[in-house]
Formats: C-alpha cells, structure tokens, sequence
C-alpha cells in the first residue's frame, strides 16, 4: 500500500492568473457578456424550427438556464435523500484493526 499524503498548497511564492481576485472577476463578467450577446443574436438568423416553441425569441438560452437551475435543484433534493450522518464510514467496532 502507498503513503499518501493530502494536497499541499504551493509554498514556492508563485502567483497565478486566477489568484488574483481582480481577473476572477474578469472571467466571471466575461461569460455574462458572451452569453447575453449569445442571447441577442437569437434574433439575427433564420430559423427553421421543428415545434413552435423553438420560433420564440431566445428560447434555446431561456431553455438552457432553466434545466440548468432545474438541475441544481434536483441534486439538492436528492442530497437531501442520500446524505449520510457525518460519521456513517466510521470503523463501528474499536477494536478492530
């Protein structure tokens, strides 16, 4: 069996991209901008829908953020029904080795 040891952080003083708090948020508006600019060039081609739903304006963005959310919120259900106490893969007997 090997010896492993938990993940340290880096002691060596190197700083990444993401370290700084000032570019995290860079991404973060970034995605905001691409994906409303996404949403907006809904109304820039022609569609050839195969229900009528899919005619209105921003549907597949509007579509994906609800299953998006839909999703987060069946997994927080589902935790609820799976979730294990704190100490449930504690070794039962003491004695044992």
């Amino acid at each position: 069996m090997t010896d492993q040891t938990p993940h340290t952080p880096d002691n060596s003083g190197r700083k990444y991209w993401l370290d700084n708090p000032k570019n995290v948020d860079k991404v973060y508006w970034s995605v905001i901008v691409v994906s409303v600019l996404l949403f907006f060039a809904d109304a820039l081609y022609d569609k050839h829908p195969e229900f009528g739903i899919e005619k209105v304006f921003g549907f597949y963005g509007i579509y994906g953020f609800v299953a998006c959310v839909g999703l987060v919120l069946a997994a927080k259900g589902l935790r609820l029904l799976l979730m294990r106490g704190e100490n449930y893969y504690d070794d039962k007997t003491k004695g044992d080795s």
